[in-house]
C-alpha cells in the first residue's frame, strides 16, 4: 500500500474484538461501532473504573466482557488491540490459530484515514528508545512555523484515531510511535520515518533485543521520501538497510559531528543540512544555532537534527526550522532547570526512566551530584556508571533497586561518595535533595536522572519530578 493510498474496508456487520479498555481501546470500539461493525471489547480488569467504561460502551450497543482478556470470541474476524498487550497472550495465540488478523490502534488509524473522502495527511513518524516525544514536539513546532496545519499525535498521548477521524483537517501529522505500536502496525507506510537510537528496553515484551529492534525498524517500511537514522548509532543505519522502501526513498543521517553528504550535523555551533540541498558534495544549508535548541544538551541537539531532517524531507524551508526550534518548549521533568541554590544548579530529569536516557543526561553536566534509583526493569548499570564516573562528585541512591546501582558504583567508581537512603516512602525525595545539597558545592549540578522507573515510590515520573522540584524550592526558601 503506497503512502497516500486509502484502505477501503467494509465494516458493516464485521465481527471485531477490541482488546483492552483505555486510551486506545475505547476510541477504537466507538469508531468501529459507528461504521457498522459488531464490536466486542474484552478486558483483563474488572474494577470500578472498567465497569464504568463498560457501561458507557454498552449503552451504545457495544458488547463488553470484563475479567477475561484471554479468550477469543468465536465469531471474531479481526482483533484490534491496545499496544501494551503482549504478543504471547492466549488471545493472540488463538487468533493466529484461527487465521484472524491482529491490528493495533495505529494500524486501525492508518486503515481508516481518508475514508471520509478527505485527502489523508501524510505521516512523519518517529521512534527510538529515547527522545521520541521531544523530537515529535520539535517537529510539530517546525511544521507550524512553516505555516502547515499539523498536530503531534500517537504515543505522545494524543489519539491517532481522533486526529484521523476528527473534524480538523491537517496538512501533515507528526507521529510518535512506540515499539509496541509498531509491532501491531503491519501496513503502516509513512512519508518519512526516523529511528533516533536503539538501546535495550522492553525486552520482556519483545522477547529479545533483535525482536525489539525489528519492531522499531518497521517505521521505515514503505517510506516514500526519507529514512532518517542516527549516524552515531550504527544499529539504526542497519535497520534502514533492511527496510523495503519505495523507489527513490533516501537514507538521511544525523550526527553531532560534521555531516557528510546526505546528512545533517553540527559545524562550529551551527546546525547544517547537507542532505536537502542542490549539491550535497559542495553545499551546506545553515538551519539554526545550537543556542536555538532548548536545552542545548548534546542529545537534545540530536533530537533537533532528527526533527529538522523529517521537516526538510517534507519540503520545509530552513527559516522554519530555526523559528520552530526557537518556539519549542520542552516537556516538564525533561532536563528541566528547577533553581540555583547557593551556587548549585538543580536539574529535574525524572523522565530519564532507563539507563540510555540517564546516560544522555549525565553527559550534559560536570561535575554532578547524581540522584538515582527506583525500579530497574531488569537493567544493569555498569556501562552507565563507567561512562559517568569522571563527572560524579557524589551519588544519592533511593528506591527499590538502588543496590544494583550501588554495586556498579563500587565496581567502577569506588572513590565517589555514595549516600544510600534505605527508604521508599515519598518523603525520601526531600531527604535525597538535602543529602545531595550537602555533597554539592558552588558550580556543581545536582541531577535527578533516576535511570529507573518510578512506580515503587511514585504514581509516575511526573510525580517524582514534582517531589524533587518541591524539595529544591523548600531548600531555596531556607537559603533565602
Amino acid at each position: 500500500m503506497g503512502s497516500q493510498e486509502v484502505s477501503n474496508v467494509d465494516w458493516q456487520g464485521k465481527h471485531v474484538t477490541v482488546a483492552g479498555l483505555g486510551v486506545s481501546g475505547i476510541p477504537a470500539a466507538r469508531a468501529l461501532h459507528e461504521r457498522g461493525a459488531l464490536v466486542t471489547v474484552v478486558n483483563d480488569g474488572d474494577d470500578e473504573r472498567s465497569r464504568a467504561q463498560a457501561a458507557e460502551l454498552e449503552a451504545l450497543g457495544i458488547t463488553v466482557r470484563l475479567g477475561d482478556g484471554d479468550t477469543l470470541p468465536g465469531s471474531t474476524e479481526l482483533v484490534v488491540t491496545a499496544p501494551g498487550w503482549k504478543p504471547g497472550k492466549p488471545l493472540f495465540t488463538a487468533a493466529a490459530e484461527a487465521g484472524v488478523p491482529v491490528w493495533g490502534d495505529v494500524e486501525l488509524a492508518w486503515r481508516l484515514r481518508g475514508q471520509d473522502g478527505r485527502e489523508p495527511a501524510p505521516w512523519l513518524a518517529v521512534t527510538g528508545t529515547n527522545g521520541k516525544t521531544t523530537t515529535v514536539r520539535m517537529l510539530a513546532s517546525i511544521l507550524e512555523a512553516a505555516g502547515l496545519r499539523t498536530a503531534a499525535v500517537g504515543n505522545i498521548g494524543v489519539s491517532l484515531l481522533d486526529a484521523v477521524l476528527g473534524d480538523e483537517t491537517y496538512d501533515v501529522l507528526a507521529v510518535e510511535l512506540s515499539s509496541y505500536q509498531l509491532h501491531w502496525a503491519p501496513s503502516l507506510r509513512a512519508h518519512s520515518g526516523a529511528v533516533l537510537n536503539l538501546a535495550p528496553d522492553h525486552l520482556d515484551w519483545h522477547g529479545s533485543m533483535a525482536g525489539y529492534a525489528a519492531d522499531k525498524g518497521r517505521i521505515y517500511e514503505g517510506n516514500s521520501v526519507a529514512c532518517v537514522y542516527n549516524a552515531q548509532d550504527t544499529a539504526t543505519e542497519d535497520l534502514v538497510r533492511e527496510a523495503d522502501v519505495e523507489e527513490g526513498c533516501r537514507a538521511i543521517g544525523f550526527t553531532l559531528g560534521t555531516p557528510g553528504p546526505s546528512q545533517l550535523g553540527v559545524v562550529d555551533g551551527i546546525l547544517v543540512d547537507r542532505a536537502f540541498v542542490a549539491d550535497r558534495q559542495k553545499q551546506a544549508q545553515e538551519l539554526a544555532e545550537t543556542g536555538d535548541v532548548n536545552p542545548p544538551a548534546p542529545h537534545n541537539i540530536a533530537n533537533a537534527l532528527a526533527a529538522a531532517a523529517l521537516a526538510r524531507a517534507f519540503g520545509v524551508p530552513a527559516k522554519a526550522v530555526r523559528d520552530g526550534l526557537r518556539a519549542f518548549r520542552p516537556d516538564a521533568h525533561r532536563i528541566e532547570h528547577v533553581a540555583d541554590v547557593s551556587g548549585v544548579t538543580y536539574i529535574d530529569d525524572s523522565k530519564a526512566t532507563n539507563t540510555h536516557a540517564a546516560e544522555a543526561s549525565l553527559a550534559s553536566y560536570d561535575p554532578i551530584v547524581w540522584i538515582a534509583g527506583g525500579l530497574a526493569k531488569g537493567a544493569t548499570f555498569d556501562e552507565l556508571v563507567t561512562g559517568a564516573a569522571k563527572r560524579l562528585k557524589g551519588v544519592v541512591l533511593m528506591g527499590a533497586d538502588r543496590a544494583l546501582i550501588r554495586e556498579a558504583l563500587a565496581r567502577h567508581a569506588p572513590e565517589v561518595p555514595v549516600v544510600d537512603l534505605d527508604r521508599t516512602d515519598t518523603g525520601a525525595m526531600s531527604a535525597a535533595v538535602r543529602e545531595a545539597a550537602r555533597l554539592a558545592g558552588p558550580g556543581d549540578t545536582v541531577l535527578l536522572a533516576p535511570a529507573c522507573a518510578s512506580m515503587d515510590m511514585f504514581v509516575n515520573y511526573n510525580k517524582r519530578g514534582e517531589a524533587f522540584a518541591d524539595a529544591v524550592r523548600e531548600l531555596a526558601d531556607e537559603s533565602a
